[in-house]
C-alpha cells in the first residue's frame, strides 16, 4: 500500500499528467511522469482497464504494481506525478519481469523529464 501523501487521487491529477507528462511504454507497463514544481513528495496513481481482466486479476495486478512504485518512491524526484497504465499482459507474468519492466519503463522516462528540462 502506499501511504497516503504518496497517492494520486484526483481524476483531473491522472489526466494531466497522462496528457502532459513524459510517456515511456514497455511491454507490461506504460509510465507517464510530470514535474509538478511543488514541494511535495512524489505521488503515484495507476490505470488497470477491463482488457487486463476481471476485477478480481484487475486489483491484484493493481496491488502487484503499487508494491514496486512504494519500493522506488525514492527514486522520483519531488514533486513529481507518475501515472502507472498495466498493459493486457500484465496479469500473467511473473512479478520479477513485472519489476524489470517497472525499472526500465521509469529509468527511461525520468531520464526524458530530465532531457526536457535541459533544453
Amino acid at each position: 500500500m502506499l501511504p497516503p501523501r504518496n497517492r494520486l487521487r484526483l481524476t483531473r491529477e491522472h489526466r494531466g499528467t497522462v496528457r502532459h507528462g513524459v510517456r515511456s511504454g514497455g511491454r507490461y507497463v506504460v509510465v507517464h511522469v510530470l514535474d509538478t514544481g511543488h514541494d511535495r513528495p512524489a505521488r503515484a496513481g495507476f490505470v488497470v482497464g477491463r482488457a487486463v481482466g476481471s476485477a478480481v486479476t484487475r486489483n491484484a495486478v493493481r496491488r502487484r504494481l503499487r508494491h514496486l512504485v512504494r519500493e522506488r518512491l525514492g527514486r522520483l524526484p519531488y514533486g513529481s506525478l507518475v501515472v502507472v497504465r498495466a498493459q493486457t499482459e500484465a496479469a500473467n507474468i511473473p512479478s520479477a519481469l513485472l519489476s524489470r519492466d517497472v525499472d526500465a519503463v521509469l529509468d527511461r522516462a525520468l531520464s526524458r523529464r530530465d532531457e526536457g528540462e535541459r533544453s
